[in-house]
C-alpha cells in the first residue's frame, strides 16, 4: 500500500508517496494524520490518497514513520480543493488546518445520534430545508432555536455561528432539549464519531458531521464568518458548497441577509421571511436624530436629544467609530455631507486639495454639491474626547471602550462611549445611540451600507431603543431600520453593484504587496493568453483591485500566475472592507 502525503510545512504545495509498513493498512486512510520523513527531517503531513502503485520506485519510496491520528477526510480535501480555487490559495493546507483537531485523535468514540425530533420546530424552516435549502429572514429578537431543532429532525446538523458565547448557549439549549451536541473543535471526535448536532464558530464549517443531513448558517451577514486571514474563505460559502456536495438542505439565517446569500443563495421562492406586522415586532423602535437643523453640529456630536437620554436613568451605549475610516466632512455653509456624485459615498480631502472617492475612484474640486462653498468641517472627534463631553453632559461617569482595552469593562456603569467593540463587550441596555452613523453609512466600502445595518441589527438585540444621529435621514440604512425591512438596503445595493460590476454580479480581489507591478504585468499576459476578461485598477503604490467575470475564473487565473521568488503578495479574494 502506497500513500499519497501532503506535509504540514508552510508554503510547500507538493504531495509526496511513502510505502505503508504492514502493520498500519488497517489504520491508514484518506484523511489521517501521519509523520513521515521530509528532506531529513520529521514532519506532519495529512493522508490524501492511498494509491496501489507510485512513479516512484518502490525501493525508493520512505515508509510512514508515525500514524498520529484522524484528521479532515477525504470529503473536506475534496471541499478544500474547490476552495483552493475559490479564494485563490493555490493550496489546500490552510483548510485542512482549519479542519483538523486540536489534539491527536487516536479513535473515535461511539455515535450517540438519537434521531430524536425536539419541539418546538419552525414551520417556516422546515418548508423551507424541505424544498432543498435557502434564505431565512428573521427580525434580530427572534430565537433561532426552533429553526435549529427543524434541522435536527431531519438528522445530523452542523450550525456555524459568528459568535463563541452564543455557540455555548446554543449548545446547552440543545442538550437540555435532548439532543446530543459536539462543540467544535473541542468535540472534533465526537463530531466525527456521530451526534445530533455539531455546532461552532467560522472553523465549524470545516469540521467533520457524520451523516451530514442539513446545515443552519446563524447570522449570514456578520463579518466575523469570513477569515480575515488570507486565503479569505467565508463559512457561509463553504457550508453551501458543502451541502450542495452531499446533496441536503441548508439553511442561511439572518434579519437583514446581505445581497450575495440573496442572489446566489435563495430558493426559487426568494427571501422567505415572517408576515411584515410580526417581523417588525422583532425590530427595536428606532428613533432617528436629524443633525441638519442642530446649531451645534459645528462643535460636538452631543446633540440637545442626546442630552435628555444621558441624563435620564437609562443605561446607554454610544458608538462612534473613528478608527480606519474614511473623514467625514460636511460644508459649513449648508451642512450638506460631501458625497460621491457616482456611488453615493462618502469623500474626503486628498493630499492635494480635490474630494476623493475611495470607493469607486471619482475626484473633484473641492467644491459643495449643494451651494458651491468651498468650506468644509470634519464631524469626527475621537472617543477620549467624546467621553469627556458625554461626562460633562450627563452629570454622570462615562466610561470608555475600545476594541484594544485588556481590562474588564465595569457592569454597573450607567454610559458606556467607544467604537462598535462596545457592542460586544458590553450586555444589555436601555438604549443605543450612534453617535456618527453617516461614517458607516457613507464609508468607502462597497458593503458599507450592509454592514451598517448589521451594526444596528446587533444594537437591536442589546437595546429596545436604538438613536441614530445623522445628516442623512432618508437614506435606504435608516429607512430599513425604521421601518424593519430590509429589502429596502437589498434593492438598492442590487441596482448600485450592477451599475459597478461589483460582487455578486462580478468576481473581485485586492492583491496588495511590494511585487504588485510585476505580478499585475504577468496576470495581464495570462489573461490575454486564455481570454479572460480582466480588469485591473490600482489603489495605491501597494494595492489594487482585480475583477473578472466568475469566482471560478478569477481564482483560477490568479492562481495561474507566477509568484516572483520571495514574494509576499497578499491575496484577498472577495474582501470585507474594501
Amino acid at each position: 500500500m502506497i500513500a499519497r502525503v501532503l506535509p504540514d510545512v508552510t508554503g510547500l504545495d507538493k504531495q509526496f508517496d511513502y510505502l505503508v509498513p504492514g502493520e498500519l493498512h488497517d489504520r491508514v486512510r484518506v484523511g489521517s494524520i501521519v509523520r513521515v520523513e521530509l528532506h531529513g527531517r520529521r514532519v506532519g503531513g495529512w493522508v490524501t490518497a492511498l494509491l496501489d502503485h507510485s512513479d516512484v520506485a518502490s525501493d525508493d519510496l520512505k515508509p510512514i514513520a508515525k500514524i498520529t491520528g484522524h484528521g479532515p477526510g477525504a470529503d473536506i480535501q475534496e471541499l478544500a480543493a474547490w476552495a483552493a480555487v475559490r479564494w485563490a490559495a493555490r493550496r489546500i493546507r490552510p483548510f485542512l488546518i482549519a479542519g483538523a483537531p486540536k489534539r491527536a485523535i487516536v479513535s473515535l468514540p461511539a455515535a450517540q445520534q438519537t434521531a430524536n425530533s425536539p419541539q418546538p420546530a419552525s414551520p417556516a424552516t422546515t418548508e423551507l430545508l424541505t424544498s432543498g435549502g435557502g434564505v431565512l429572514r428573521l427580525p434580530p429578537r427572534s430565537d433561532v432555536m426552533p429553526s435549529i431543532l427543524s434541522a435536527v429532525a431531519i438528522g445530523p446538523t452542523l450550525v456555524v455561528t459568528p459568535l463563541q458565547a452564543e455557540v455555548l448557549r446554543l449548545a446547552t439549549r440543545l442538550r437540555r432539549a435532548g439532543c446530543t451536541v459536539a462543540v467544535v473543535p473541542d468535540d472534533w471526535a465526537a463530531a466525527a464519531a456521530g451526534v445530533d448536532v455539531v455546532i461552532g464558530t467560522r472553523r465549524a464549517a470545516w469540521m467533520p458531521c457524520a451523516d451530514l443531513a442539513a446545515a443552519i448558517v446563524i447570522d449570514e451577514h456578520d463579518d466575523a464568518l469570513q477569515d480575515e486571514r488570507t486565503p479569505t474563505w467565508h463559512a457561509r460559502d463553504v457550508v453551501v458548497e458543502r451541502c450542495r456536495r452531499a446533496g441536503v438542505p441548508y439553511a442561511l439565517i439572518s434579519p437583514a441577509p446581505t445581497l450575495v446569500a440573496v442572489e446566489e443563495y435563495a430558493g426559487p421562492d426568494g427571501v422567505v421571511h415572517p408576515p411584515a406586522e410580526r417581523e417588525r415586532r422583532g425590530w427595536p423602535s428606532v428613533e432617528v436624530i436629524d443633525r441638519n437643523g442642530d446649531e451645534p453640529w459645528r462643535r460636538s456630536l452631543v446633540t440637545s436629544r442626546l442630552i435628555e437620554v444621558l441624563r435620564s436613568d437609562q443605561r446607554v451605549i454610544c458608538v462612534s467609530n473613528t478608527t480606519g475610516r474614511a473623514r467625514v466632512l460636511a460644508c459649513r455653509s449648508c451642512l450638506a455631507l460631501t458625497r460621491c456624485e457616482t456611488c453615493d459615498a462618502a469623500v474626503g480631502l486628498d493630499d492635494d486639495g480635490r474630494l476623493g472617492c475611495r470607493r469607486c475612484g471619482t475626484e473633484r474640486p473641492p467644491v459643495c454639491q449643494s451651494c458651491g462653498s468651498g468650506s468644509f468641517a470634519n464631524l469626527r472627534p475621537g472617543v477620549t474626547r467624546l467621553r469627556e463631553e458625554l461626562e460633562a453632559a450627563a452629570a454622570r461617569p462615562v466610561v470608555a471602550v475600545t476594541g484594544g482595552d485588556d481590562d474588564p469593562v465595569p457592569t454597573d456603569a450607567g454610559i458606556y462611549v467607544g467604537t462598535e467593540a462596545v457592542l460586544h463587550r458590553v450586555g444589555s441596555v436601555d438604549v443605543v445611540v450612534f453617535l456618527e452613523f453617516d461614517s458607516e453609512m457613507l464609508a468607502p466600502r462597497f458593503r458599507a451600507s450592509e454592514q451598517a445595518l448589521g451594526l444596528l441589527v446587533h444594537a437591536a438585540r442589546l437595546a429596545p431603543h436604538v438613536a441614530i444621529q445623522t445628516f442623512e435621514p432618508d437614506h435606504d440604512v435608516v429607512r430599513a431600520a425604521v421601518e424593519a425591512d430590509p429589502d429596502i438596503v437589498v434593492e438598492t445595493e442590487r441596482a448600485r453593484r450592477q451599475m459597478l460590476g461589483l460582487p455578486p454580479f462580478a468576481a473581485l480581489a485586492q492583491v496588495s504587496g511590494s511585487d504588485l507591478d510585476e505580478f499585475t504585468k504577468a496576470a495581464r499576459a495570462a489573461a490575454s493568453a486564455t481570454g479572460v476578461a480582466l480588469q485591473i485598477g490600482r489603489v495605491d503604490e501597494t494595492r489594487a483591485l482585480f475583477r473578472a467575470g466568475s469566482w471560478p475564473t478569477l481564482g483560477q487565473l490568479l492562481n495561474s500566475v507566477e509568484r516572483p521568488a520571495g514574494s509576499r503578495l497578499r491575496v484577498e479574494v472577495d474582501p470585507a472592507r474594501v
